[in-house]
This record gives structure tokens, sequence and C-alpha cells, in this order.
């Protein structure tokens, strides 16, 4: 994507996973509702999976440690941007990457995806550096595309560890360090 980014030529870029299928007026929507937020950072739309259903990463709130936390113990519900119903449009902290929007000039000013991710938690690393940078991102639920998650990726020992690692990746990079919690966390990404 960072390498795609620097050949672009246009105003806006859109971050799209191959394993997803867009609606006919999806770019028509979203490019008009980019167009009428003001500071805009990144624009997601509603994600869902292969059999309709809505997937929920499409609005995430940041995965604070104690938001990972909660969540790696089941109790979920302040890890994703609720405070916005699926079908409606907000602000949130975290879009998934299968579908981000933004311009090009903000992509760039951030720094873009930070290589040293591999698959998993570039998405929200990328939100994060958006909103540090003073921008909004914004979720839109009026549209929709497919997103067939995972289709790709072999759930084993292999997707755990980068996945856990990518997280540990995350929280290393932009949270206070303190040994209590770093290690709170090793113990988290080892569970």
């Amino acid at each position: 994507n960072n390498q795609a980014v620097k050949v672009a030529i246009g105003e806006y870029v859109c971050i799209l996973n191959p394993d997803t299928a867009v609606a006919e007026d999806t770019f028509v929507k979203s490019l008009a509702y980019a167009e009428s937020i003001e500071n805009l950072g990144a624009l997601g739309i509603h994600l869902m999976d292969g059999t309709g259903s809505f997937l929920p990463e499409s609005k995430r709130n940041l995965p604070t440690p104690r938001v990972s936390l909660l969540k790696l113990l089941g109790f979920g519900k302040s890890y994703y941007a609720n405070h916005i119903p699926e079908k409606w449009k907000g602000e949130v902290d975290v879009l998934v990457g299968a579908f981000m929007l933004l311009k090009r000039s903000v992509f760039n000013e951030v720094g873009g995806f930070d290589e040293d991710y591999f698959m998993f938690a570039e998405d929200i690393d990328l939100s994060y550096k958006i909103t540090k940078a003073g921008y909004k991102n914004h979720y839109l639920g009026t549209t929709s595309i497919l997103h067939y998650k995972g289709e790709s990726t072999k759930r084993d020992f292999e997707y755990l560890d980068r996945f856990y690692g990518a997280m540990q990746i995350f929280y290393k990079k932009h949270f206070k360090k303190n040994i209590f919690f770093n290690f709170i966390v090793k113990i988290g990404v080892f569970i």
C-alpha cells in the first residue's frame, strides 16, 4: 500500500483489500461524505462478511491496554464503537484496513503504514497516527462492501503469533512504557 500511494496521483486514495467486493455506489457515496467532513482523516464504511453479517471491526475504539484486556477476557463491548449504530455515521477512533478512504496528503503526512507490522494492527496504527495528527476518522454506515475476512489466512499458531505480536508492537510504540504494564501485556499476549 505504501508503494502504491507513492505513485498515486489522485487527491484521495482508497486502501482496499483484495478479498472485498464493492457496491456500484460505494465510491460515489464515500467521496461525497468525505468532501462534507471538515478535517477528515480517514473514512471507513459498513463491512459485511461473506454471509452478509455486519463486521463490528468496521468501527472501533482505540485498543488501549485496558480495553484490550477486557476484550481478551470476553468483555469486548468497549472495543467496538457501539455509540454509532451500524447503519449510521459518525466519528470513530479506529477503522479497518479492508477499506480506508483518505486524502493522499494525510496518508503521506502521517508516514503511511508502519512496515514493522505484518498483516495485523497496521490499520489500528494508521488510524491512531491520523488522530494524533489532529484529524478525525469517520465511519459511514450507509454504504457497504463485502469483506471475505480471513479467507487467505490460515488460523493456526502462526496466525495467532502474528496477530498478538502486532498488538504488542502497537502497545510498545504508542503507550507509556512501564515495567509492570509491559509484563501484563506480555502475559496477555502469551495467554
